[in-house]
């Protein structure tokens, strides 16, 4: 890390599939801050926006900065549809990630990462960071080379202990072969299991090399941030310290000693990470989670972080990814004050507990679709009785699930969140039954938002949100 870096005040969040896209980055970007693009699924967004004809030649003309040219011809070969494919016809699918990876499920996935963070870094000079899961593995390490190679700044993930990602920056960086250890279920021996890649197997490095971006380790406590420290590969950055009242993905609550083992999970006060600890690792850091405001910024400078991160604020602003039909709902409701936000425990494929927003009765998701896994991210690796690594997901049909060795139980209440956030941004599958229904994720700090919108005016921009934190003015939002 060099010691000239300009760490900035404000990191917009690396909310996904898509709703962080290259539009919300560019714009906080050019406002001096760390816009940041989601790369969580985002190969099936941009083969979704191709055959959605690519209407205004934004991923076309990424593509045609793209390095290899006959890779990103192939790309567009096998996804592009004039004009776009007819409303009612369903998507292709790509192929999915699996250990040993397949060239074209690389390909898309170094491709449509230079696509995401290319647009974000276009025309401008600002600093571009891209989020990944660390619990989705498969996909991860081609996706990080096609960031890099379109220049990316920083690297963040969380949702889980990412302690291999910075030796694999390190690795790309100098075009060198890496490896990723994968998490496998039913491996009672503990054997180790891994995923290789070599970026010479797929084309030369480009002319005048790749940078090697920050990594920033989103944790929820110092206890995360001292396993990295002890066992990251690489360097280590700085550190996104994140509470429970964030959105998406949180840290499952800690077990209080002589708890009641059959009571509902929830947050104590355990759960609050405790930010000294951190702050004396000597690393620079964010805090996110309830940071949301102009007065909270300042807190935590104060606290000696450089800054925060702000996800929810971002989230429904013009710019990002959410369908405006989505927006206007959950805005409205904020406005009126029916807006419910709940901790899902169970929702989530991963295990971790996951924010939704509740809908009405006969809005509800899993009463609507068809239980299918057909994108594939959440899956999770098992050790089959032949010795072969399988691929199995508990929000996939339950006979399915059980068939691979799953439990029923195992599926109680579990979303497939893939195909519902691709519905969140207007990229939902067509099935039978209707359009994918869409899966709302958010925050839980609507109070910056509460100043900027009133019944009927709806509309605000990424900039007023930066101006506000900065400043601590703001102006209403526009009319819907």
């Amino acid at each position: 890390m060099s010691s000239t870096t300009t760490w900035p005040k404000i990191i917009q969040g690396g909310m996904g599939i898509g709703v962080s896209n290259w539009v919300l980055a560019r714009a906080v970007s050019m406002k001096g801050q760390l816009g940041v693009v989601s790369g969580t699924a985002v190969d099936s967004l941009i083969a979704r926006r191709l055959q959605d004809g690519d209407p205004e030649g934004h991923v076309r003309r990424a593509i045609s900065h793209f390095p290899w040219t006959d890779m990103g011809k192939r790309i567009l070969d096998k996804y592009f549809v004039e004009g776009g494919k007819p409303a009612d016809k369903k998507y292709k699918l790509i192929p999915m990630a699996t250990q040993k990876l397949k060239t074209a499920t690389a390909e898309m996935l170094i491709v449509s990462n230079f696509v995401e963070v290319f647009l974000a870094k276009e025309g401008h000079d600002g600093v571009v960071g891209i989020n990944y899961l660390e619990k989705i593995q498969l996909p991860t390490m081609p996706s990080i080379l096609g960031a890099m190679m379109a220049g990316v700044n920083y690297v963040l993930m969380g949702a889980g202990i990412p302690t291999g990602i910075p030796g694999i920056l390190d690795g790309l960086a100098k075009w060198q072969p890496v490896k990723l250890k994968l998490n496998v279920e039913e491996n009672p021996e503990q054997l180790d299991f891994y995923q290789d890649f070599d970026p010479a197997e797929y084309g030369e490095m480009p002319e005048g090399g790749i940078g090697r971006p920050l990594f920033l380790g989103i944790i929820s406590s110092e206890i995360v941030a001292k396993t990295m420290e002890r066992r990251a590969t690489g360097e280590v950055n700085g550190y996104i310290i994140e509470n429970h009242t964030a959105g998406g993905h949180n840290a499952p609550p800690r077990r209080v000693r002589g708890a009641d083992p059959d009571a509902p999970p929830a947050y104590t006060e355990k759960d609050i990470p405790n930010v000294g600890k951190v702050a004396a690792i000597g690393k620079p850091f964010y805090l996110a989670g309830g940071f949301g405001c102009p007065e909270k910024l300042q807190e935590a400078i104060d606290m000696g972080a450089q800054g925060i991160q702000v996800g929810t604020t971002f989230a429904y602003c013009d710019e990002s990814g959410i369908t405006r039909e989505i927006k206007d709902e959950v805005l409205d409701r904020c406005a009126n004050g029916t807006l419910n936000i709940v901790t899902a425990f169970k929702a989530s494929p991963t295990g971790y507990p996951f924010k939704l927003i509740e809908l009405d009765e006969e809005n509800d998701v899993p009463s609507r679709r068809k239980r299918i896994c057909d994108l594939g991210y959440l899956r999770h690796m098992y050790l089959k009785d032949d010795g072969n690594l399988g691929y199995r997901c508990p929000a996939e049909p339950v006979k399915d699930f059980v068939r691979k060795g799953g439990t029923e139980e195992g599926t109680n209440c579990k979303q497939c969140l893939c195909n519902g956030l691709m519905g969140t941004i207007g990229h939902g599958q067509v099935r039978d039954f209707g359009e994918e229904p869409a899966i709302v994720t958010t925050g839980e700090d609507f109070s910056v938002i509460k100043k900027l919108i009133e019944p009927g005016k709806l509309v605000y921009h990424a900039s007023d949100v930066v101006d506000y934190f900065l400043t601590g003015n703001y102006k209403k939002a526009e009319q819907v």
